[in-house]
């Protein structure tokens, strides 16, 4: 089981800064959507073990979402060294989590 989304959340500067592959995973603890991603999000990330999963909370008052204009939950936005290269708006299969993390170029 996946770790609950952080309510502490990283500034975007340090996200721009990180270097390698990241999955940048916003959502809710509560909501049913991010829930039953949970295993895809996992089982797409298992075939990249380079990749570094950072899942947080997001809502009203997070800027960090909303500097990426975040609309539904689960949304995972993969970056490669700081820069988005593609997003997953509730993923239905593992299979489109790892389109989006073979963008990267992972």
């Amino acid at each position: 089981m996946a770790a609950p989304y952080a309510s502490n959340q990283p500034e975007r500067s340090a996200i721009d800064a990180t270097q390698g592959l990241v999955a940048l995973d916003f959502g809710a603890n509560w909501c049913g959507y991010c829930r039953a991603a949970e295993p895809l999000i996992d089982q797409a990330l298992g075939d990249y073990p380079a990749a570094r999963h950072i899942r947080v909370e997001d809502g009203p008052g997070r800027p960090l979402g909303r500097s990426f204009r975040i609309k539904l939950w689960p949304t995972v936005v993969v970056l490669k060294d700081g820069q988005e290269v593609a997003r997953v708006v509730r993923p239905v299969d593992a299979d489109a989590v790892r389109q989006a993390l073979a963008q990267a170029g992972a």
